[in-house]
């Protein structure tokens, strides 16, 4: 893709003051909180690249849509004729959400940053934002990534059909598995089974590879260099596997991801792989690795037999909790301990239900017989499910959850701390917001306070860690990290070592 080094600006029309006194009164500077892709369901996994032709919606201050225009510097042609020149858009209606302008047709491939200019001064730079051509044919409700179709996990090459290259091949070409997830690295120690040999092998089979690693928090900076070492072997895609280990260190995971994204860039796919039900766990940062800059994608660990409940009752858990993060849910899926060949279909034709592009299974070395037969093509049909609803949060609610709905306040103009807990200042927020955008005032989330909610970009906190907390348990970042698990509802360590 060429990359095109281009600044896109926003510019007023100037209009002569009417009054010596609107004279004497300078424009108020502009300023550009957010630019992401719009419609949601419209857009890709990630809200920063936006297809030619395609919207992208602004938020800020100061904006108005008279006379402005969001102008593309570079080289792209501006008319039939062939002149080059800049394209230009104009700021179209003011969305609830914010003000769109769309992107020319004739804007080519590359990443531009965004400028507001008013009379008399000028915007922060705001960006990159990607414009990427769409890919023809994709596949339905797919994300183009390697996360799309059948996965499957594998812990140990050694332990999988033996080692034998050509055996894997076969067999994942036989059921169906488009993607390999093959471990990479274990906390601060890289595995040498993910092999720039053995992907090459893999990938001339027609097999997508990914790398996945077990993290714990204990030296952040150097998971996230082994995370952009297995990019850099060729790795498709990267999973995150952050379970109990990281909970409560929520400045430990921002220096995970910051560090990671600075090596592997913004677009590079991701995924959480975790503890599926949210609620179960208040202190483990899910708002920082499913929040800005963080995964793209969600493979919560759904594991219904180990649970031990039906794979219905899992899986609306698992959307109900994990679905206010915005991330495309892939579930991952679970073969070992032998669960009924019906029960490992059924979870197929859910998973079709609430959606998902993909889906992955654990593991390649504890997979029966049966089981392969249960992911074989065809894919079953999508079985009905009921709408998924977003937690109810309420005054003593606490957790992440709660973390991720006041950074989104925080954006909305409300004076709320992140601290995890809904205590009276979050209920004085949550009445004002409600009040502000004419829904029912209870002081409560609801399901449509947090659909007006969710049009505003989550505020990004900076996490610290203190002496205190390094010398006692290692948990910092809001108040709720310091709280336990309610329930490991599966093993903390069933992917370590």
């Amino acid at each position: 893709m060429r990359r095109l080094v281009a600044i896109a600006a926003l510019l007023v029309l100037a209009v002569a003051p009417a009054t010596a006194e609107a004279r004497r009164k300078p424009a108020k500077k502009p300023v550009i909180t957010s630019v992401r892709c719009w419609p949601m369901e419209v857009c890709g996994s990630n809200p920063k690249v936006v297809a030619p032709g395609g919207r992208l919606r602004f938020k800020g201050k100061n904006l108005q849509k008279s006379g402005m225009v969001v102008l593309f510097a570079g080289k792209a042609k501006a008319a039939k004729g062939g002149a080059r020149g800049p394209l230009t858009s104009k700021l179209r209606r003011k969305l609830p959400a914010g003000w769109v302008a769309t992107v020319p047709a004739s804007a080519r491939s590359g990443r531009i940053r965004i400028m507001v200019a008013k009379t008399g001064s000028r915007s922060n730079v705001y960006g990159p934002i990607s414009i990427r051509k769409p890919v023809k044919n994709p596949a339905i409700r797919g994300s183009g990534t390697a996360f799309d179709g059948t996965g499957m996990w594998i812990w140990y090459v050694s332990k999988s059909d033996g080692g034998n290259v050509p055996a894997i091949i076969a067999r994942a070409q036989q059921y169906g598995v488009k993607t390999l997830f093959i471990k990479s690295s274990d906390g601060t120690n890289w595995w040498d089974q993910f092999s720039p040999t053995l992907i090459a092998q893999l990938k001339a089979a027609g097999l997508h590879v990914c790398a996945w690693q077990f993290v714990y928090g204990t030296h952040p900076d150097v998971e996230a260099q082994l995370g952009a070492r297995a990019a850099q072997t060729g790795a498709d895609c990267l999973a995150i596997d952050a379970e109990g280990q990281y909970e409560g260190l929520y400045a430990q995971a921002q220096t995970y991801i910051n560090t990671l994204r600075a090596a592997i860039g913004p677009d590079y796919p991701l995924s959480l792989a975790s503890f599926p039900y949210v609620d179960y766990h208040p202190g483990l940062p899910y708002s920082v690795f499913l929040g800005p800059g963080g995964a793209q994608f969600n493979a919560p660990q759904v594991y219904w037999k180990t649970i031990g409940t039906t794979v219905d009752a899992a899986m609306a858990h698992t959307y109900q909790w994990n679905t206010v993060y915005e991330r495309p849910i892939v579930p991952l899926g679970q073969l070992y301990n032998a669960p009924p060949p019906a029960d490992v279909q059924h979870f197929r034709a859910v998973a079709a239900g609430y959606g998902s592009s993909g889906m992955s299974w654990w593991s390649w070395q504890s997979a029966g017989q049966s089981g392969w037969t249960a992911i074989a093509p065809p894919d079953p049909a999508a079985v009905a499910v009921a709408p998924t609803t977003y937690p109810l949060l309420k005054s003593g609610s606490k957790g992440d959850v709660v973390v991720w709905a006041q950074e989104h306040l925080m954006t909305a103009g409300q004076p709320v701390t992140a601290s995890g807990r809904f205590d009276t200042q979050t209920v004085q927020a949550v009445s004002a917001f409600q009040a502000a955008h004419a829904i029912p005032v209870s002081g409560q989330v609801d399901q449509v306070t947090w659909t007006e909610l969710l049009k505003f970009e989550p505020a990004v906190v900076t996490w610290t860690t203190s002496a205190r907390a390094a010398a006692k348990d290692r948990r910092n970042g809001p108040s709720s990290a310091h709280l336990s698990a309610k329930r490991y509802e599966i093993p903390k360590r069933l992917g370590a070592g």
